[in-house]
């Protein structure tokens, strides 16, 4: 029987190098056996369990072609690249004739913060910078001071994103964007049209979000598990998917302080994070529908089940797994 898979967490460096050639790790034990593959994908641990059929030329192909993908994507999407369209977008304030790719997945990206009245922001990067510098880089334990979130506050609106054509531009002189909450997903679904344009369907994709694309080859679906917060180590519940996505947003990723008070996940409205230990999953048609989602729910606050519920709502075929700090499962569809 296969395990359960447990959902990785937000990792705090969202794009880095895909591994080289040489430490591919594919088992094959079988002619008929599926191909695996891990290994590391825009700085998180990725997966991939493709049913060929016999077919391991193709397959390792497809699994090549797959990562040139990835690669080809990262030096759009990359923070950490100097090089990548985002950064010299946040460097520049204005990049013109960016690549089909960074239009759609920034729409999308403008689409849920409009959805979502602001919630959701990609413009939240001057925040997050805030807090990672004061956290990570200088190693304070207390907050930052209520004038530098201010500061850095009036420059987060995604308003003030600029998509015409082609052309992307900043209104103000220091924004900054990021596409962390919504980009693990959007690699997903394209590595898994490479997969499929390969002539391959039956796989269970995983860039930092995984993608179930058919059934296994014997007619049952992929088996996923959510982690527990509080143990992100163990599954607490595992989804049976079947042609879904499934994407999981929680403060429990990226502590930036040794109690937790601190995450990655940034309420744009106020500059407080969200809580270390509760997390939504949502599971939708497509992996970029899933975590633009989940990311968005998981900052509306637990208590507010009718906020949760509209924005849900606005997505057709998706629905909502919360698990608090008490480890409790509910379900919001």
């Amino acid at each position: 029987m296969t395990q359960p898979r447990t959902l990785g967490r937000r990792r705090l460096m969202l794009m880095a190098a895909v591994l080289p050639l040489a430490a591919w790790r594919i088992q094959q034990d079988a002619q008929a056996a599926p191909l695996r593959w891990e290994g590391m994908a825009m700085g998180a641990p990725a997966s991939l369990v493709l049913h060929h059929g016999g077919d391991t030329a193709g397959a390792q192909a497809a699994l090549a072609a797959t990562l040139a993908e990835v690669s080809r994507l990262e030096a759009m999407f990359s923070l950490f690249r100097a090089d990548s369209v985002l950064s010299r977008l946040n460097r520049t304030g204005r990049v013109d004739n960016v690549p089909p790719e960074f239009v759609s997945l920034l729409s999308t990206a403008l689409e849920m913060a409009a959805g979502s009245n602001g919630v959701f922001d990609p413009s939240i990067q001057p925040l997050w910078s805030l807090y990672f510098d004061h956290f990570v880089v200088k190693g304070k334990t207390q907050p930052p001071a209520a004038e530098k979130l201010a500061q850095a506050r009036a420059l987060v609106g995604w308003r003030g994103v600029q998509l015409t054509g082609t052309s992307v531009s900043l209104a103000r002189a220091g924004m900054g964007l990021t596409l962390n909450g919504v980009a693990q997903g959007f690699v997903t679904d394209r590595c898994s049209a490479v997969l499929r344009a390969h002539g391959f369907s039956h796989m269970l994709v995983d860039m930092g979000e995984p993608r179930a694309v058919a059934a296994k080859p014997d007619g049952s679906a992929w088996q996923i598990g959510l982690a527990d917060p509080r143990d992100p180590s163990r599954a607490l519940h595992t989804l049976s998917v079947l042609d879904q996505a499934v994407a999981t947003s929680g403060g429990y990723g990226t502590r930036l302080d040794a109690a937790g008070l601190y995450t990655h996940l940034i309420d744009p409205r106020t500059g407080r994070t969200a809580p270390a230990f509760e997390s939504v999953s949502v599971v939708g048609p497509t992996a970029t529908q899933a975590d633009v989602l989940s990311t968005a729910l998981a900052l509306i606050p637990r208590s507010d089940v009718s906020a949760r519920l509209a924005l849900l709502h606005t997505q057709p075929g998706c629905r909502a797994i919360c698990i608090d700090s008490a480890g409790q499962v509910s379900e919001l569809s």
